[in-house]
């Protein structure tokens, strides 16, 4: 005689009333889970999906955009082994699969199997770049999967055989009974098998795109991401436009895994024009809203680089929690493109200040001033930090290297606060000439009579704790200066 108080209730073999539950596999970033079914005389009802409780529970918030379904008419439907560069969730609505998966990725695991039984009380998540097998053990089965990308004729698909003696999959019904398509018969075995590019966040090989890579800081990071284990793609203008939203709709995001908007209109004073207004906006605030959107679509880490300018330099230090106050057009058109990247899931918001780097900068002007015999006037009166792109794009790397908390993270040059004129007059210093050549004004001073001028922030120094508490500290303003002026080349 059965006892059944400890007997759980099932109706068509489905185990009824189980909690949802998530467990790891041997398979990295690979879920099974245990979907909580409801069950009377009348059938049954489940969650099949329901985001806040998963993602509770350790599930991806993956975004999913498309759900398909596969209805198999008979016993030993075996369709496999894919692996698309998607995730999914897959679950069945009616019948029974034995499920099979072997990790295509890049990477140690290359090659981990995972094999279980799913009825409509279990389901899978399963990442990217993992190939995905199924065989029916019942009639009439509909396997149901979500996806957070769209299919694509130019995406990238790993294929492995279903008859692969290495993995050697336990298929309940022998192959050679099974109902198979001359595709899936063909695929070729996994020694012949191109591994599906790592996009594990602690994996060498990130695909990255890097916009605005002509400018000081794009040519820096295509110097430090390759050292770093990424594989960067850089683009610029006039080839990709970030601005033309029908344009970012239509590339291939399914190639990078990260984005670093390294592009912006950076003329403070061309901002204030009627030709150079809607240009601005176009680059500083259209352009990262749009790739903000594409980021969250495809799931991708947006990384986007902002500027003091987005404050009225009233308070100092800035601090990553103070409120957009720009004073000119250029920071209210930087101050929207933030707006826009912050309500991504996955970005850093990098806000920096003073960029020196390869290409025009204050200190490259300065020393040809000096060269030339010039005896400048320089504001005093606006303080901060110089950032050098060496600190600003290892900075970024660590970001992405350490998985810190996405968020807004204030980053440029350690070291003393100091004016512009501090600055030119120890680039004098540097090149030979005497710190007096350069004669301290205000602002006020400095561009009196003068039309079409942006207002400046007159403080500019950024709080560096919150980066600082991640493990980074970038180098002296003072002394990276010291090292850089007798590189320049003028």
């Amino acid at each position: 005689m059965t006892d059944t108080a400890d007997t759980p209730d099932r109706t068509d073999g489905i185990e009824l009333l189980k909690p949802l539950g998530v467990e790891t596999t041997p398979i990295p970033g690979f879920l099974r889970i245990d979907l909580t079914v409801h069950g009377d005389n009348r059938g049954w009802f489940k969650e099949n999906w329901q985001r806040e409780k998963m993602t509770a529970l350790g599930l991806p918030d993956f975004g999913p955009v498309q759900n398909n379904i596969s209805f198999n008419d008979e016993v030993g439907v075996t369709r496999g082994i894919h692996a698309e560069p998607w995730d999914k969730f897959v679950s069945v609505a009616t019948g029974r699969v034995f499920g099979a998966w072997v990790d295509l990725r890049e990477g140690p695991s290359f090659g981990t199997v995972y094999t279980t039984e799913i009825d409509p009380s279990v389901a899978v998540f399963v990442p990217k770049g993992v190939g995905n097998a199924y065989q029916t053990l019942e009639p009439n089965t509909a396997y149901t999967y979500l996806v957070n990308d769209h299919w694509s004729p130019d995406a990238q698909y790993t294929f492995l055989n279903l008859a692969d003696e290495t993995v050697a999959v336990p298929w309940p019904i022998p192959l050679e009974q099974a109902i198979q398509s001359d595709k899936d018969r063909a695929h070729p075995r996994l020694a012949d098998v191109v591994p599906f590019a790592a996009t594990d966040a602690t994996a060498d090989g990130r695909r990255v795109l890097v916009t605005g890579c002509k400018g000081q800081l794009g040519r820096e990071l295509m110097k430090q991401l390759p050292a770093a284990g990424f594989s960067p793609t850089g683009v610029d203008l006039p080839e990709v436009d970030i601005s033309d939203a029908d344009a970012m709709a239509a590339w291939d995001w399914s190639a990078y895994d990260i984005i670093i908007n390294a592009a912006a209109w950076t003329n403070v004073d061309g901002a204030e024009t009627p030709e150079g207004r809607p240009l601005s906006w176009r680059a500083n605030a259209t352009g990262p809203a749009n790739l903000a959107r594409e980021a969250a679509r495809h799931d991708l880490t947006l990384v986007h680089i902002s500027s003091e300018y987005t404050f009225d330099g009233t308070l100092e230090p800035h601090t990553e929690d103070e409120s957009p106050s720009p004073l000119g057009v250029y920071g209210q058109s930087k101050a929207g493109g933030d707006a826009a990247v912050e309500a991504t899931p996955k970005h850093y918001l990098v806000r920096t200040s003073w960029v020196v780097g390869d290409g025009k900068n204050f200190a490259k002007t300065m020393a040809s001033l000096a060269a030339r015999g010039i005896a400048p006037k320089v504001v005093d009166d606006q303080t901060g930090r110089l950032t050098f792109t060496t600190d600003l794009a290892a900075g970024i790397i660590h970001l992405l290297c350490t998985g810190a908390e996405y968020g807004t993270y204030n980053l440029s040059g350690e070291g003393p606060v100091v004016s512009w004129c501090d600055v030119a007059k120890r680039v004098y210093e540097l090149v030979g000439h005497r710190a007096d050549e350069v004669t301290p004004v205000s602002t006020a001073e400095y561009y009196a009579g003068q039309e079409g001028i942006a207002p400046r922030p007159l403080r500019s120094a950024l709080d560096l704790s919150k980066i600082e508490a991640t493990g980074f500290t970038p180098g002296d303003s003072m002394e990276r200066l010291d090292a850089y002026v007798p590189t320049i080349e003028l």
